[in-house]
């Protein structure tokens, strides 16, 4: 099911919202996912089967499509982006949704809107982020000395595939694959997130989860350190690869189970 909202700038943001499988809730809090650039809730969550996984084990989960990106506005002015924007229809949809509790779920792009969010608001009460390392700390956000926003942006931009610079040819089929709208994805590109973030205000139970090989979570251990009450997990496979790991959505419906 999906629904929308409007959030505090005007945007709306749409969100999918899945009920646990029948004689299986365990009145749980709420599992909000947040998906990474270009992707969308389908592409992040439905498809790995993270969304199946947590429905089988009882939770209600909504999946929030970031502005710009799958069902929600794509304004194409970078003023209205960042993940600090992003944090804020993150709240904005706990307030629809009228939860005094919840369960956060980010991943790259998402995983830094999380960690903004549940710095801000004791309504997160568990928070899963993945697909980020030491970037979050040295940078503030994803690490843009692997992912360069003027290269991203030019990527995006350029009328012609054959001129996307080798490292963002990757970057750019999937967007073209997707059928994102590019100028909206380049108005982030311009407005990720960088300085600092709130890591001691995180004080809840996080896991961060990485792939081995996945350059833009380097050094995860670093942020896992870094947050008051964090453990660490790594998993096979590289940025994209990661959440296709058969062990990927279990160690998030594990965790978000687990005791304090």
């Amino acid at each position: 099911m999906t629904r929308e909202f409007t959030s505090f700038d005007g945007v709306t943001i749409r969100y999918h919202h899945w009920d646990p499988a029948p004689g299986t809730d365990g009145g749980l809090p709420v599992v909000v996912l947040h998906h990474g650039f270009i992707a969308d809730t389908h592409t992040n969550w439905v498809r790995p089967g993270v969304v199946e996984v947590l429905t089988r084990r009882g939770r209600r989960v909504v999946g929030i499509d970031a502005r710009g990106h799958g069902r929600s506005d794509k304004p194409h002015d970078a003023r209205r982006y960042g993940e600090r924007a992003m944090a804020r229809d993150l709240l904005a949809l706990l307030d629809v949704l009228g939860e005094r509790r919840a369960h956060l779920v980010g991943y790259s792009m998402g995983a830094v809107a999380a960690l903004l969010a549940a710095a801000r608001d004791e309504r997160v009460t568990r928070l899963v982020v993945g697909g980020v390392g030491a970037g979050v700390v040295e940078l503030g956000g994803v690490d843009t000395r692997e992912l360069p926003p003027e290269l991203v942006v030019a990527a995006l931009l350029a009328d012609d595939p054959a001129d996307v610079p080798l490292r963002m040819a990757g970057l750019r089929i999937w967007a073209d694959e997707v059928g994102a709208d590019r100028r909206a994805l380049a108005a982030q590109g311009r407005s990720m997130h960088q300085g600092p973030t709130a890591l001691a205000d995180v004080t809840v139970p996080t896991l961060v989860l990485a792939g081995a090989d996945d350059p833009l979570a380097a050094r995860p251990g670093v942020l896992a350190e870094a947050l008051p009450r964090a453990r660490l997990r790594t998993l096979r496979g590289d940025h994209l690869t990661a959440v296709r790991d058969p062990s990927f959505a279990p160690a998030i419906a594990d965790f978000l189970e687990s005791a304090d």
